[in-house]
């Protein structure tokens, strides 16, 4: 709330500078604001009395947007990237395969595998689980299993989160 939408009898009020004016009459402080030519402000309603505060509530209000443009710019969103598979693949394929998921787990994001059965494949879902296994194995340097293989109608999936320390190395070599 500010200037005139406050109607409190009195407020606990706050210079520009900081310093505490005490406890005045809501109209006294409006006056005192309106002679400086700046904003009352009312910052903690739930308090006896409200605390109120002057200043310049567009100088504020544009430097708290800018403060939170500030934040999302050092947001890093997490991808879900997928790499997917057949279960009759072979080592070569299953490196080339290991290596963009390196890549995408020292850029920070999480991985989904899938291995994906067509036909007659679906009776050897044991040999999907070897290629997991494989896989986890040369991928543990550079992430975690966030998600275990799970079949889901035709297809077997697994999540791999990437490691703290492998994004931070790669964060390191970029500066």
């Amino acid at each position: 709330m500010i200037n005139e939408q406050i109607r409190d009898r009195e407020v606990r009020l706050i210079d520009s500078d900081g310093a505490q004016l005490g406890i005045v009459p809501g109209r006294d402080a409006q006056k005192m604001a309106d002679d400086k030519r700046l904003d009352l402000v009312k910052i903690s309603p739930t308090a006896k009395p409200p605390v109120c505060k002057i200043m310049d509530y567009s100088k504020f209000r544009f430097e708290q947007s800018k403060k939170e443009k500030e934040a999302r710019k050092k947001q890093r969103t997490v991808d879900v990237k997928e790499i997917r598979l057949s279960p009759n693949i072979d080592i070569h394929d299953i490196n080339v395969k290991v290596r963009k998921a390196t890549e995408f787990l020292k850029g920070g994001d999480k991985v989904k595998i899938t291995i994906r059965f067509r036909g007659r494949e679906l009776g050897r879902t044991e040999v999907a689980h070897g290629i997991f296994a494989e896989l986890t194995a040369k991928l543990s340097e550079f992430g975690n299993i966030e998600k275990p293989p799970k079949m889901e109608a035709r297809s077997m999936s697994m999540f791999m989160a990437p490691k703290p320390q492998a994004v931070e190395k790669q964060t390191e070599k970029k500066e």
